[in-house]
């Protein structure tokens, strides 16, 4: 039997099927009460999952728009619902688990860890944390590493960083430079620094007053950048190479190349906020506590061999080719783009009905932009066999958009 939470349900794959096929009467535990329920499969999605979103409601405060769906398990790039429906994931956690779920080498580095050491604070020195620093050193521009807890802490950090460097670097000037660029369509993260840096209104609106002194910028519009920089007010400019909340779109590569030499000559820092790995680059963010740090090492040592980085570019490639052949002769098709594993497909209606629908049909993939791009963002261990499955799945239920 699996457990989730207080709820008591069987393991055995074939469970959906034998649903399917005939009434059965199943245990439920629920809150210490057994019931035996004589159902199908439809009134034990009632029964376990409805529960399980009728108890979310009463004690979680209820800051997102939820999908009705109750996942327990996953393994590779599938996910199981409490039913025991299977669902390919095309969002791994919002473009977050890199190797997909339940990966053996991380799963070991885990339990290996855990069993010697989970965490012990700053106070003191521990070896996974200055081994994982090592390796980004040796892999990346950076001399040194700053471990955070998540995307959005990383960017406050960064805020810090470029204040003090600022008065660092002009200590005897009264005032220095202070301000900050972000660009349209941007998201820096929802802590209130990071929010001042993220362009839609609907996120920073009730919050106000949040951090002064941004100026948001078209993105990709260089010269209005350089011009900005060149007055010696700004600390910092924050860009995304690829935004993917903001629908998916990418600089190009003399935009970001002029921003590094406005910033270098007026002394300005130029802060890069991605999604590590998906576009054959990579960059780490992380708590820097033994658990962590160990699971982050088995982590990188994957990703970060150059067959790894070449077959998330070729994989890439190969699902967007496919999107392009299979959705291109739908009206409601505008685009498809991205880099890498992050690829976006904008349409001229709201994207909702589909993403829904392709949930329906085992499909896990996510809205962003307005609300009319499709993002899909799977672990980077998806197989062609999978991708093709996945692009059948969104061809197949195109007629949402209708």
């Amino acid at each position: 039997m699996a457990s989730l939470g207080q709820i008591t349900l069987p393991r055995a794959p074939s469970l959906q099927k034998s649903l399917l096929r005939r009434p059965i009467r199943t245990p439920i535990r629920f809150n210490g009460r057994i019931a035996s329920v004589l159902t199908n499969a439809g009134s034990v999605k009632a029964s376990v999952s409805q529960k399980v979103i009728e108890e979310e409601a009463k004690v979680l405060v209820g800051t997102y728009a939820r999908a009705p769906v109750v996942l327990s398990s996953g393994k590779g790039c599938k996910l199981m619902d409490a039913e025991g429906k299977e669902y390919l994931d095309c969002a791994s956690g919002i473009a977050v688990n890199a190797l997909g779920h339940g990966d053996p080498d991380w799963l070991q580095a885990v339990t290996d860890q855990a069993a010697l050491l989970a965490h012990v604070s700053n106070v003191y020195y521990t070896i996974p944390q200055i081994e994982l620093a090592k390796r980004l050193v040796a892999s990346s521009f950076a001399d040194r590493v700053f471990f955070c807890n998540s995307g959005t802490e990383a960017n406050e950090a960064a805020i810090k960083f470029s204040r003090k460097f600022q008065r660092f670097t002009h200590p005897e000037d009264k005032e220095v430079a202070t301000s900050f660029i972000a660009f349209t369509n941007s998201f820096h993260g929802r802590t209130l620094g990071a929010l001042a840096l993220t362009s839609k209104e609907q996120y920073r609106t009730p919050f106000e007053p949040i951090m002064p002194g941004v100026t948001f910028l078209e993105y990709g519009n260089t010269q209005a950048a350089t011009d900005l920089i060149r007055s010696g007010k700004i600390a910092a400019v924050f860009v995304e190479p690829i935004q993917g909340e903001g629908g998916v779109h990418s600089a190009t590569k003399d935009f970001l190349q002029s921003l590094r030499s406005a910033c270098d000559a007026a002394g300005s820092l130029l802060v890069f906020d991605e999604d590590p790995f998906r576009n054959r680059t990579f960059f780490w963010i992380g708590s820097g506590n033994p658990l962590v740090c160990s699971a982050a090492i088995a982590v990188f040592d994957k990703v970060s061999k150059p067959s790894f980085l070449a077959s998330v570019s070729s994989k890439g490639l190969y699902f967007k080719d496919l999107l392009v052949k299979k959705l291109g002769g739908n009206l409601h098709v505008k685009e498809v783009r991205g880099e890498g594993l992050i690829i976006g497909v904008e349409l001229d209606v709201p994207a909702g009905p589909l993403v829904d629908a392709c949930r329906d049909s085992g499909l896990l993939i996510l809205t962003a932009g307005k609300g009319n791009v499709v993002r899909i963002v799977p672990p980077l261990i998806i197989s062609e066999e999978e991708i093709e499955r996945a692009v059948e799945i969104i061809f197949h239920n195109l007629t949402a958009l209708d």
